[in-house]
């Protein structure tokens, strides 16, 4: 690094100078930069990592008390820091994901600069690009984009209608049952955050309205394993998005919902309306007190049973091919539906709260450079963008289906390292 314009304490190290001229920035200091890292010392490629908060803070700040991985302890296999714990098939839960991604920086000491967001990122006068933040400006020759794809929590803009009495929080911000005030809640969308936190309200003893969506759900275990092992040996986790069936349309999809809480089990919608949650279609808006609720609850609910079992299929035609001696058990059985005269709407008055677990928006507006299609995501091949020299990492699909997980982070940054490698031989063969 060339001469520092003035320095900041980072975490893992006494002090990091903030260099004005580095050949690689990476933005972002989540389990994605640290990978990234990690591959760009093994290529001896100098390089500084800028976070706008801490390490890890994404784990320790915006996850629920009682968060937990949904994939098993051994698939966290971030590079040079596979999973070293005790419960492989377990699920860590929030404060061992913190201890493992903090425990991963301090593995190395990464040159990670903290508290130093970047507000602005532009092509430079003579190539590359300039990062400006609160300490200065940086200038770099190739940049990572390591801050995943989940920037700003969506809520409906009708939200504002609801009474002002009624607490809202979205998932994001969601702690624990103890953080709402008593009363009935209404927890909105169904994907693995919603699911989650209307089982943890449930368990909690609170009466839960759960206005569901059109999440995929798939069982925790089939045939004596998880589907997550199973899937594993079919190769679904390295399959590249271009042989997926949707292609890059994958991209969008909403996760699969299951839990790994108290070493991990299904969650059925079913089972917890036969045992008191009240569950709705997709919520349509509030209207003079009155929340109204689509008439698709029934639909959304076949269709995510439809999904389990199309994974059981492929297990067992698996099981087959390869002759593997797995126990038999019976297919899953919907234990409750809802009659053809279910409730659509709910009187605003019974509710004390609402989780908004309704998903998040890309934003890349500080981004000031022309790597992004119609809809605002990065145009890249393999987190190549279109834009020389600009990368990004930890994005869903960014060219498996593991990409945006603990599993498969590593082979996308030392993908992408090889590739800055590249580039850069000529001066590093000077250099060197």
């Amino acid at each position: 690094m060339s001469e520092s314009t003035t320095e900041l304490t980072s975490w893992g190290t006494p002090r990091v100078p903030f260099p004005a001229r580095v050949p690689v920035a990476v933005v972002g200091a989540g389990q994605a930069g640290l990978a990234m890292s990690w591959c760009l010392r093994r290529e001896g490629i100098a390089h500084v990592v800028l976070e706008r908060d801490t390490i890890a803070h994404e784990w320790s700040d915006a996850r629920w008390d009682s968060f937990c991985l949904v994939t098993p302890n051994w698939q966290c296999r971030l590079p040079g820091w596979p999973y070293r714990g005790d419960d492989p098939d377990g699920f860590m839960v929030r404060d061992e994901i913190v201890a493992y991604v903090r425990g991963y920086a301090a593995s190395f000491d990464p040159p990670v600069l903290e508290h130093t967001p970047v507000e602005q990122l532009e092509p430079g006068p003579d190539g590359g690009f300039v990062l400006t933040t609160p300490a200065g400006t940086l200038t770099a020759g190739r940049v990572v984009l390591a801050t995943g794809g989940y920037h700003r929590p969506v809520v409906p803009g009708w939200a504002e209608r609801l009474p002002e009495r009624i607490v809202q929080v979205h998932s994001a911000r969601y702690r624990s049952p103890q953080q709402l005030p008593p009363g009935e809640v209404l927890v909105v969308g169904s994907g693995q955050s919603g699911a989650q936190i209307a089982e943890d309200l449930h368990l909690a003893g609170r009466t839960v309205h759960l206005a569901v969506g059109r999440a995929p759900r798939i069982a925790r275990f089939y045939r004596g394993r998880d589907m997550v092992a199973w899937l594993h040996d079919m190769g679904h986790y390295d399959m590249p998005v271009e042989q997926h069936r949707d292609g890059e349309a994958a991209r969008l999809g909403t996760n699969h919902y299951v839990t790994g809480r108290d070493g991990g089990r299904d969650i059925d919608l079913r089972a917890f309306a036969r045992d008191g949650m009240h569950l709705y279609g997709r919520l349509a808006g509030v209207h003079r007190g009155t929340l109204t609720f689509a008439d698709d609850l029934a639909a959304d609910l076949d269709a995510a049973d439809r999904v389990s079992e199309n994974a059981k299929d492929l297990v067992d035609r698996h099981v087959a091919a390869e002759g593997i001696a797995a126990p038999t058990e019976p297919r899953y059985e919907p234990v409750w539906a809802p009659g053809p005269d279910h409730p659509t709407t709910l009187d605003a008055e019974r509710i004390g709260a609402v989780v908004w677990c309704t998903g998040f928006r890309s934003d890349w507006g500080w981004v000031r450079v022309p790597a992004f299609d119609g809809r605002g995501y990065p145009t890249h091949s393999r987190g190549v963008t279109s834009v020389p020299g600009l990368s990004v990492l930890g994005l869903p699909w960014l060219h498996t289906w593991g990409s945006g997980r603990f599993s498969g982070i590593a082979r996308d940054a030392e993908h992408l390292a090889e590739h800055i490698a590249a580039e850069l031989q000529p001066a590093l063969a000077a250099a060197g």
